[in-house]
């Protein structure tokens, strides 16, 4: 048990100082008594999917989601492309952060996207070289609504997720640190199962 502690903390430590990553996965079902009703629930939960600047009405405490396309510009689609941005607002006054759509798959029983932390569109090219986000570029999370018989399951998958508090960083080193350790650590289950539990329709936008 004493082992485990000590091996908990060396981790810790390593993921804090950005020598580690994490991987994590959230997610909802919601079981239908028929496949017909389910699969009805199925395209609905692939439109909720989709449409990610309605995530940002989703009840109570939540981050804000904004789509922008590659250009920069806000974009008021109800479907995401590939190289589209993703402005997201935690609650609190931090920084924003920002994330490119770096794949999208689509099939009869499952609809996902992935997207990866991303420098900030809006900027003047000249000023695009840093990554706008408190994790690092490698970092990954994939959001996905699935199909399985009866059972609608939604996912929030997040992958190599290492604080990017390097030199790369820049000015934002010490606050991304406190917002993956701090601020992001205490909200992520929160706000992550919100979005599952509404991609399944277990909760109802705001």
């Amino acid at each position: 048990m004493l082992k485990k502690f000590f091996k908990r903390i060396k981790e810790e430590k390593e993921v804090i100082q950005g020598k580690a990553t994490r991987g994590k996965i959230y997610s909802s079902n919601h079981i239908y008594p028929t496949p017909e009703k389910a699969r009805e629930a199925f395209g609905l939960s692939v439109k909720k999917l989709l449409d990610v600047n309605r995530w940002s009405q989703l009840p109570g405490f939540t981050a804000t989601f904004q789509l922008f396309d590659a250009n920069g510009q806000e974009k008021e689609a109800t479907k995401p492309q590939e190289q589209d941005y993703i402005k997201i607002i935690l609650p609190g006054p931090v920084p924003e952060n920002w994330v490119v759509v770096s794949d999208i798959s689509e099939d009869d029983s499952r609809v996902e996207f992935t997207v990866n932390p991303s420098i900030d569109p809006t900027k003047a090219r000249e000023e695009q070289d840093k990554i706008e986000h408190f994790f690092i570029a490698e970092a990954s999370s994939t959001f996905r609504v699935q199909l399985d018989g009866n059972n609608l399951s939604a996912y929030e998958i997040g992958r190599n997720e290492g604080i990017n508090n390097e030199e790369d960083a820049g000015k934002r080193k010490w606050i991304n640190t406190l917002i993956a350790e701090g601020g992001w650590a205490g909200v992520q289950e929160f706000q992550w199962n919100k979005l599952t539990d509404y991609l399944v329709h277990k909760l109802d936008l705001s």
